[in-house]
């Protein structure tokens, strides 16, 4: 999928052309001081790494669990 950034203030004035650019496949991250601050893509798609860092595990994620954990509560 091809990328593109565009700058809000450039969006504004052709807004509806960059919609069906995007309706044709383009992935456009909309940006504010060269800062992205949007997203934006065709309906139904999926973008790898837009929210990359939202779920972390710990450490010990594979670890054993105790052995308190399967001994039921009398």
């Amino acid at each position: 999928m091809q990328i593109e950034t565009i700058e809000v203030d450039e969006v504004q004035g052709q807004f509806k052309d960059v919609v069906h650019r995007v309706v044709a496949g383009l992935h456009v991250i909309l940006s504010e001081n060269h800062k992205p601050v949007a997203h934006l893509l065709p309906a139904g798609t999926r973008a790898a790494g837009l929210h990359a860092g939202a779920i972390t595990t710990s450490s010990d994620f594979d670890s054993p669990l105790p052995e308190e954990f399967w001994i039921p509560p009398r």
